[in-house]
């Protein structure tokens, strides 16, 4: 009998030291390692000096190419138990090609965070304009999106407020799981080791370049909240790290003011341990923050937006801060930074979130036990899913032979 076989489609190769979807990708790979999975991670994108090095945790890479007929020769060579999309963009690219050349294969869309949400929320922050129901639906990657997860059969939810919105729409939860980030519980023995409120200092933000509503965060900060902490705390410094910083970024740095872009760090934890305060502007995005679960698990504090803290705590009450306004945010970190009583209670509610909504163990026997379900029922729950047979059929009909004739006209050279 031979071992079951995990086939990853990934939109980038994955960077765990430089992004929160780098290290969402890492914590999957490392689940289905220890399921004895033989992994196939396979990407039209190119791998990057900061690429996870896949070869040594034993998994096989495969570069692969856009509308290329060698995709299905080698997919159903391959003949995989599971197929996993990273992001809807692959499902749409290659989800034909796995249904009809390996379609006894189990397809799970990872969505990371829904992509359309955090668009339709960068356009109205914009615009100036609040986040609607009824727009997000009306747009098209919306519409595209929504689609992907019906045609998937099952589809990992990063955000419970994103769970809230799918069942708004009456998505059947039979293809929804709330799969947050997985890390290890929080001991006696982890919280001891952390540095205390008085051996820290300063504030940080931590931010991948690419990511858009990490570069509107940092504007925001440099411009409207910085100086107001800066008033308050003349002594203060913030130290702003992150992968792929664009220039206009990087010149922000301004040593007499504090402000201090000190870009890629490859050890977060240290520099995010040392910090008193985390901080996080956040006007507009999707899914879930892994700098602000860093901050748990570091022990530090954090002050964000509503949006930041978006599907993070669910009852449960935030580590710090939760202000949506310059002023308010400025106050709202001065008073963390200060007040040691009420700091030390905000670490203990960190504690309290990653034990109580990120623990590893209790997710990680969820999505074994539901991918094992759907494994033996596999037929009746896709005749089950009748919206998502209908979009098989005929939206992915229309992509397959959108990409049969872009094949055709590669191969006649036109």
């Amino acid at each position: 009998m031979r071992e079951s076989c995990l086939l990853i489609i990934g939109y980038t190769w994955p960077e765990p030291e430089s992004t929160a979807a780098g290290n969402r990708m890492h914590q999957l790979l490392l689940f289905f390692l220890s399921l004895d999975y033989k992994i196939v991670f396979a990407s039209t994108a190119k791998a990057s000096e900061r690429s996870l090095a896949l070869a040594d945790m034993g998994i096989e890479t495969k570069a692969i190419l856009l509308n290329d007929p060698g995709f299905d020769r080698y997919v159903a060579r391959l003949q995989p138990e599971v197929v996993l999309f990273d992001r809807f963009l692959t499902e749409e690219q290659f989800g034909w090609r796995v249904a009809e050349f390996a379609p006894g294969a189990l397809r799970i869309l990872d969505t990371e965070d829904l992509h359309s949400l955090r668009a339709i929320r960068e356009r109205n922050h914009k615009k100036g304009i609040d986040f609607s129901l009824s727009e997000w639906l009306k747009s098209d990657v919306a519409k595209r999106e929504l689609a992907s997860i019906y045609r998937s059969d099952l589809s990992l939810i990063i955000s419970s407020y994103e769970m809230e919105l799918l069942s708004v729409l009456n998505i059947d939860d039979r293809l929804l799981l709330h799969l947050p980030f997985m890390v290890e519980t929080l001991t006696d023995a982890d919280t001891e080791q952390w540095p205390s409120y008085s051996d820290r200092s300063g504030f940080v933000c931590i931010g991948n370049g690419k990511h858009q509503p990490n570069i509107d965060a940092l504007r925001w900060l440099k411009s409207q909240i910085w100086p107001r902490i800066k008033k308050g705390l003349p002594e203060a410094k913030l130290n702003v790290y992150g992968a792929y910083l664009p220039q206009s970024i990087m010149q922000m740095h301004h040593a007499r003011e504090g402000f201090l872009v000190k870009g890629w760090v490859e050890d977060a934890d240290s520099v995010m341990k040392m910090a008193r305060l985390n901080l996080a502007p956040l006007r507009f995005g999707a899914g879930i923050k892994g700098k602000l679960l860093l901050g748990m698990t570091c022990g530090t504090p954090s002050v964000t937006t509503s949006i930041g803290a978006e599907g993070m705590c669910g009852t449960l009450a935030w580590n710090g801060k939760i202000e949506d306004d310059a002023e308010g945010f400025a106050r709202a970190a001065i008073h963390l930074y200060e007040n040691e009583c009420e700091w030390k209670k905000a670490q203990e509610k960190g504690v309290a979130l990653v034990n109580g909504l990120y623990g590893k163990e209790r997710h990680e026997a969820l999505f074994k036990d539901r991918i094992q379900a759907l494994s033996e029922g596999l037929e009746e729950h896709r005749l089950r899913n009748l919206t998502g047979s209908l979009l098989q059929h005929h939206t992915l009909n229309a992509t397959k032979y959108m990409a049969k004739w872009i094949e055709e006209k590669k191969a006649s050279g036109k």
